[in-house]
């Protein structure tokens, strides 16, 4: 993708796109690449980076959702695992199994959740990743080597998906530029263009260079997430709210926590929140919490009261405690909660998404997760389809495979992500790390800047790469070496190093470990 080469045609005013969808989060790049696989014209606007906000921060799995099925939600729950099959089918080499074992310590638990994942099994169908099974106590130590051996009497596992989110939105991205779309990050949307009560575009600002330009459009997809309200008071200023907001934080650890293959998965603590450990790029993610938060940030900050509780937690589940010097990284996304009441509080918790049709015509869409984000596009964009006046075209992106799937195996290693776009990557002979600590290398960062669009130190080390979630120090220290790389890619100069290599290290420094809690006296 070459942002130029967009950009000069979305800055084209004689042309009138089908569909212009603001956020380039899931939803917003799912919908560009099903509306442009149906053959419409696609435009697309993110004002910050690919998955910049919540579709970057999720527990990086791709799951039907336990909780859901718990609470009697089966309808959703089969939606999210057939959803989970074909995602594995589409982007083999994002997506993969991953075993997960629930520990029991209490002699119920193990037929109780072990009932609950063969019902799991029978709704995944002939799309399940694999068959849960009953384990004893040394199978479980055996599958979970550092689990908490006091009290266990045993496990069960089951099987879900597990992704890299940010590197999958950038592949959605480069999917929906192949089919033809047009798409630019680090543009946002100043306003919508109305003739007539309708709305019939966007005004558009590139703040790379703070040029403004119009984009025409049929019909407009408000995909923005956690800021679908503020596009949407551009259309009615006096629309009343469509979601609260609820904040997830995950911590990341060294791999030496949770040595084995397979996750750990604590359906229900005392407060009744989800539990996770999961082994993602050589780290461990613990996570994740659900804290309401009272208003919209594109980059949220954990509470050290979330640290506390993830850690307090986790070390009730391993052999060794962590603390928080093994702390690599901490990051929070915030989800859209559908359903504040005339408080202001969230009603709904579930996964669940919605979509509302303006008066002017604004499709705006919001809530929903990465599993299910290839069918929240097919609704939208059927939803669009209507409004503005398109035929109604077959969507096909149930069998449309991401760019850079192969149906051979993709190769192990850190290029596995790219797919089959790690030959060219490897074909730049630039092998050499950024930094001892972390996979990334000279290469990569070439190839971000050339072909995915990247324009930042941050683009590269926190969505392109996950260096930043991996060891946000190592990342700090790696950043001159990608801001030399990326100005000579971009063709910037010294001062615009210096300045990109302070503005990361500040913001990285908010996803180090803050100080311990302590009690109050």
């Amino acid at each position: 993708m070459n942002r130029l080469e967009h950009l000069h045609a979305l800055h084209d005013s004689s042309e009138t796109y089908d569909i212009c969808i603001i956020g380039g989060g899931a939803t917003g790049l799912g919908a560009a690449v099903d509306a442009a696989a149906r053959g419409h014209s696609v435009a697309l606007i993110e004002r910050g980076d690919f998955a910049h906000g919540t579709s970057s921060r999720s527990t990086k799995l791709i799951h039907g959702g336990l909780r859901y099925l718990k609470q009697g939600n089966i309808a959703l729950v089969m939606e999210a695992l057939r959803e989970r099959g074909r995602l594995a089918r589409n982007a083999p080499h994002l997506v993969h199994d991953l075993a997960f074992v629930i520990p029991n310590y209490k002699w119920w638990e193990g037929p109780y959740y072990g009932l609950g994942m063969k019902m799991y099994d029978q709704l995944a169908g002939k799309l399940g990743l694999g068959p849960s099974e009953r384990l004893s106590k040394e199978e479980t130590i055996r599958a979970i080597p550092t689990i908490e051996p006091d009290g266990l009497v045993g496990g069960v596992i089951y099987h879900d998906g597990q992704f890299d989110d940010a590197r999958l939105a950038i592949h959605l991205a480069m999917t929906a530029a192949g089919l033809g779309a047009r798409l630019a990050n680090r543009v946002r949307c100043r306003g919508l263009i109305k003739e007539r009560g309708i709305i019939r575009g966007v005004e558009a600002e590139d703040l790379e260079s703070g040029e403004s330009f119009t984009i025409r459009a049929r019909c407009v997809i408000n995909a923005t997430g956690v800021f679908v309200d503020q596009v949407r008071a551009m259309d009615e200023p006096e629309s009343k709210p469509m979601i609260g907001f609820s904040q997830g934080v995950h911590v990341v650890l060294p791999r030496e926590f949770l040595p084995g293959d397979a996750a750990i998965m604590v359906p229900k603590m005392k407060d009744g929140r989800v539990l996770f450990a999961v082994p993602w790029h050589d780290r461990v993610i613990l996570g994740t919490t659900d804290t309401p938060r009272p208003e919209a940030s594109l980059e949220p900050v954990p509470l050290p009261e979330e640290i506390d509780f993830i850690m307090k937690h986790a070390a009730c589940y391993l052999t060794r405690d962590p603390s928080r010097a093994d702390i690599l990284s901490v990051f929070a996304g915030l989800r859209p909660v559908i359903g504040p009441d005339q408080e202001g509080k969230a009603v709904e918790m579930a996964h669940e998404h919605t979509t509302r049709i303006s008066a002017a015509g604004l499709v705006s869409i919001t809530g929903g997760k990465w599993t299910t984000y290839r069918k929240m596009a097919e609704d939208v964009v059927d939803h669009a389809e209507m409004v503005a006046g398109l035929d109604a075209m077959r969507c096909i992106t149930d069998t449309l495979q991401v760019h850079a799937a192969s149906r051979e195996r993709a190769p192990d290693g850190p290029l596995r992500v790219y797919g089959s776009d790690a030959s060219l990557i490897e074909d730049l002979k630039e092998p050499e790390k950024v930094h001892p600590l972390l996979p990334l290398t000279r290469a990569e960062v070439r190839w971000h800047a050339r072909e995915e669009m990247a324009l930042h130190v941050e683009d590269v080390l926190s969505r392109r790469s996950r260096s930043l979630l991996l060891d946000a120090r190592a990342s700090m220290e790696a950043a001159p070496v990608v801001a030399a790389i990326l100005a000579e890619e971009l063709r910037r100069d010294a001062a615009w190093r210096e300045r990109e290599v302070a503005a990361y290290r500040q913001l990285a420094a908010g996803y180090l470990a803050p100080e311990e809690v302590r009690p109050e006296p």
